[in-house]
């Protein structure tokens, strides 16, 4: 089957995505650069990064979310509360220690990402926007250390 498929076909990529990466992988190790792949390569490599963002910015707007929760619902605090809170802190961290590039970028959405979460803790607690705070009242620190 392997040599009925072909690097050169167009549709190489979308015939067989597990095989082309391996193809691919193996070409750059044996340094076959003409038989490489580029533009799916470039497309896969920028896919990468943006789930990466997309990954950290989704677990920081559940901590938030959170974290506003159990403040500012003290009488429904529960285990699974806390364990949210430990577990989207530890994906953030893992994520920085992986990629501490990202931590301008973590740093550059945290306002828009607390902002998304005072609307998802309203959503879920049916309180009113208006009883989270407008501006964070955690730090940055507070946020993914503090536990």
């Amino acid at each position: 089957m392997t040599d009925q498929l072909s690097l050169t076909k167009p549709n190489f990529y979308d015939q067989d995505f597990n095989l082309w990466l391996e193809n691919t992988i193996n070409s750059l190790k044996e340094g076959k650069l003409l038989e490489v792949d580029y533009d799916h390569l470039i497309e896969e490599l920028e896919g990468m990064g943006r789930s990466e963002k997309n990954a950290i910015k989704s677990n920081l707007r559940i901590l938030l979310m959170h974290l506003l929760k159990y403040q500012y619902q003290p009488e429904k605090r529960s285990n699974s509360w806390r364990y949210t809170i430990t577990e989207h802190r530890q994906r953030i961290r893992d994520s920085l220690e992986t990629s501490p590039s990202l931590i301008p970028f973590l740093k550059e959405i945290f306002d828009k990402c607390y902002q998304d979460s005072r609307r998802l803790a309203s959503d879920d607690t049916g309180l009113s926007i208006n009883n989270f705070p407008p501006d964070c009242p955690f730090t940055f620190d507070e946020v993914l250390y503090l536990d």
